[in-house]
């Protein structure tokens, strides 16, 4: 991983560099490293969300470290600073996302002798059961967290997911060569296959678990066996809890635990998008503190035995 710029926040004490980093297969992708003041009690892998770049989480990311963690956020190929030039043309899968990139991210900070969380929005907690180093993790935290199919979803919003998929995407697709979410301001635009793997797996009410091509990830998940919070908001029109509840069902053997979240009396409503805005500190200090009480514990040194 190369260093490409550093920037100071004196006021609070945080050090933030922009680096390089190598996916698993040699994708360049861009991530930045936001280092904790004062002494680190651990790493901290952010993993977003379909179609939002790195910086939308920054705000989540300076508080962190501002709470002594170590902090990764990247942009996934195809988004933000790991696009290429034009999207037209360039081939990815929707998953290359977590076994290619999110795995070099925790390759890299699992080498560090201090435990490793993760925190997850949306597609991040979908990515935990994909990894194939995801042992690495001592705890995840993941918001908004659904399977994406429009069944689950409020009335209104279902039918304009289902018109989204139906009518509005594909002539746009079919002219730009990707889907160019931008037009719709939704979200960054995202590669040709991302778009066709997720419009497929939405279509079932398990996402892809209930895609037959995709048996193998039943296994991946059952697989997981790291401490897992699952929280979404009551008013997240896209993940609703029965939404996250179809799709943690995969985690069969994960200590896991679903919280669902109420926006404030006469607050803003938190939505899918809530979760890492101004003004969420108290839900990130509750996520900080559920993940280091996580912290594996530190097996006690036996004195060596005296030489006769």
């Amino acid at each position: 991983m190369n260093e490409t710029m550093t920037k100071h926040l004196p006021e609070q004490g945080i050090r933030v560099e922009k680096v390089s980093l190598p996916a698993r297969d040699g994708y360049p992708l861009v991530a930045t490293r936001y280092h904790a003041a004062g002494e680190a009690r651990g790493n901290l892998l952010l993993a977003g969300a379909t179609g939002v770049q790195q910086r939308f989480y920054r705000r989540f990311a300076e508080h962190a470290a501002w709470q002594g963690l170590n902090v990764l956020t990247l942009d996934y190929r195809g988004v933000g600073e790991s696009a290429p030039a034009t999207l037209k043309g360039f081939h990815m899968a929707y998953l290359d996302w977590a076994y290619q990139d999110l795995a070099a991210a925790v390759d890299l900070l699992g080498a560090d002798a201090l435990p490793l969380y993760w925190v997850g929005h949306s597609f991040g907690g979908h990515a935990i059961g994909l990894l194939p180093n995801h042992d690495r993790l001592a705890a995840c935290y993941s918001l908004g967290s659904g399977a994406g199919w429009s069944g689950w979803m409020p009335r209104d919003e279902a039918l304009k997911t289902r018109l989204l998929w139906s009518l509005v995407l594909p002539p746009i697709v079919a002219w730009k060569g990707y889907m160019a979410w931008s037009l719709l301001g939704m979200g960054d635009d995202l590669p040709l296959g991302v778009y066709r793997d997720w419009k497929r797996w939405c279509r079932h009410p398990h996402y892809y678990f209930d895609d037959p091509g995709m048996a193998h990830v039943a296994g991946l998940y059952a697989s997981v066996r790291t401490p897992c919070v699952f929280a979404t908001s009551v008013d997240d029109p896209w993940a609703p809890p029965r939404s996250r509840d179809a799709f943690v069902k995969g985690y069969s053997n994960a200590p896991l635990t679903r919280r669902d979240l109420h926006p404030p009396q006469g607050g803003e409503p938190i939505g899918h998008m809530g979760y890492f805005r101004a003004g969420s500190e108290p839900l990130w200090d509750d996520i900080l503190k559920w993940l280091l009480a996580h912290a594996p514990q530190r097996r006690a040194r036996h004195p060596e035995p005296t030489p006769c």
